[in-house]
Order: C-alpha cells, then sequence, then structure tokens
C-alpha cells in the first residue's frame, strides 16, 4: 500500500480522535456534563407501586405516561429551586451505611415532586427537607436499588448527570382561548428550563412567563395556528428550538411531541 499523504494524516487523525472522545465522554462539545460528587441524605415516600409519587409539584402527572417512571425523587427546597429544578437528573449512591447492599450501588433519579420543609421537626430529626438541607426524598422503588429500606434514612452521594432521554420534548397543552399553559417533558440534557417563548404561524415570538414547576404560560390568543417553541436551559443557558410542534388545530389536553431535544 502506497504512502498517506499528509493531508489526509492530519484532517482524518483530528477527525477520528474527535469521534473517539465524543463516544467515551473525554470531550463531548455541546453536551451535557456531570456534576463533581456531593453529600446529602435520602428517604422514600410511598410504596412498591409509586402512587404517591404520581403528580408532584413539578405538573408532569402520571410519571409513566410522561416517561419518567419510578426513577423518581422530590427535592428539597435548596435543590428544587422554585421548579427551575424540575427534570434534572441525579445519580444517588448509597455511602456509610450498614444498610447499602453490597458494593455501594447508584441509581439515576429525575426530579419531579418538592419535599417541602417540615418546621415541626427538627432538621436533624425528622425535618429532612427544610433549608438549607440538600435531601432526596425517592419513589420506594427507586430507595430499593441503593439500599434496604428498613434503614428508613441513608447517607449518600450525588452529582448531576446528564439526562438521557429517548425521543424529544414533550409539551402539555393547558388552558383557554386568552391563556395557554404549557408542561414540558422529556428534556434531555440538563433535564431544567429557564426560560420559554412560544411563535404562532401568524405572530412574532411571545416571551412565556414561569408559572409553577415545569410550566410556562402565555397570555394571548394562539388558537388556529400552529405553535413552535424556544426553550433555554437553566443550568446551561442554552437555547433549543422546536419547530410546529402543535398544529393550527391543537387543543388543550393534548400533548405534542416535537423532534428537537437537549443532549
Amino acid at each position: 500500500m502506497g504512502p498517506i499523504s499528509s493531508s489526509w494524516s492530519f484532517s482524518k487523525f483530528f477527525s477520528i480522535v474527535f469521534v473517539v472522545f465524543a463516544i467515551f465522554g473525554e470531550f463531548v462539545a455541546g453536551y451535557y456534563k456531570p456534576s463533581p460528587w456531593r453529600y446529602a441524605h435520602a428517604t422514600f415516600y410511598g410504596d412498591e407501586t409509586g402512587s404517591e409519587t404520581m403528580g408532584g409539584a413539578c405538573g408532569y402527572g402520571n410519571l409513566f405516561n410522561s416517561g419518567y417512571g419510578l426513577a423518581t425523587a422530590a427535592l428539597s427546597t435548596t435543590l428544587f429551586k422554585d421548579g427551575y429544578g424540575c427534570g434534572q437528573c441525579f445519580q444517588i449512591m448509597c455511602v456509610q451505611s450498614k444498610h447499602c447492599y453490597y458494593g455501594n450501588p447508584s441509581t439515576v433519579v429525575t426530579a419531579t415532586n418538592l419535599c417541602p420543609p417540615n418546621w415541626y421537626q427538627d432538621s436533624n430529626n425528622g425535618g429532612w427537607c427544610n433549608p438549607p438541607r440538600t435531601h432526596f426524598d425517592m419513589a420506594k422503588p427507586a430507595f430499593m436499588k441503593l439500599a434496604n429500606w428498613k434503614a428508613g434514612i441513608i447517607p449518600v452521594a450525588y452529582r448531576r448527570v446528564p439526562c438521557k432521554r429517548s425521543g424529544g420534548m414533550r409539551f402539555q397543552f393547558q388552558g383557554n382561548a386568552y391563556w395557554l399553559l404549557i408542561f414540558v417533558m422529556n428534556v434531555g440534557g440538563a433535564g431544567d428550563i429557564k426560560s420559554m417563548a412560544v411563535k404562532g404561524s401568524r405572530t412574532n415570538w411571545i416571551s412565556m412567563s414561569h408559572n409553577w414547576g415545569a410550566s410556562y404560560q402565555a397570555f394571548s390568543s394562539l388558537y388556529g395556528q400552529s405553535l413552535s417553541f424556544r426553550v433555554t436551559s437553566y443550568t446551561t443557558g442554552e437555547t433549543v428550538y422546536a419547530w410546529n410542534v402543535a398544529p393550527s388545530n391543537w387543543n388543550a389536553g393534548m400533548t405534542y411531541k416535537s423532534s428537537a431535544n437537549f443532549r
């Protein structure tokens, strides 16, 4: 075989190196990367069916329908951040407890609810979610991947990790002819949302205000127009455009899927 040209050597070499790094996570431009490990505590709520975890302060409703299942947790106020923590993904590992399963296993959960403060109990004795504590109140099936549930509370190490989602973001429509309320689900990358805007097929971009949890609202009459959305991540500041998400005959109560998502 003849010698490889210098132009091939440099261009192909760096292309191959970039692909290898991208695959193995050493360098991924534009992708959300895990945060450093920190320490907190974790408890659980509900039973093995996860029925008590449905709904919640993020507004995701039925967590099976919205794609989160039972791998979820309620966050203490410090982590919840007035709803801007909704959708974030955390890798949680049981540490320094006799109740941890062998090998100190970890699991990944999505933030779907708020664990509210309990000011009637001491922060170190029942008031686990009182500020400024960082605490995870996990769905029981998720907690049982880490430790014996009879432990009640365990020390954990945790870190933010990329949310690996299948498909694009989902937009659940609520409201009426003059008020559009959107719940955004299945958000990849950092998983969270800082701001949104909506564009009708006959309008310019209209800024949406944060309502509660993972919902955003616009006080505009947008019936009869196909709708697109501009979504900005709370953590990274990255913006993604989801074009023509809903047709002109969209209805409240429906969920519309896009092909756009964060990575």
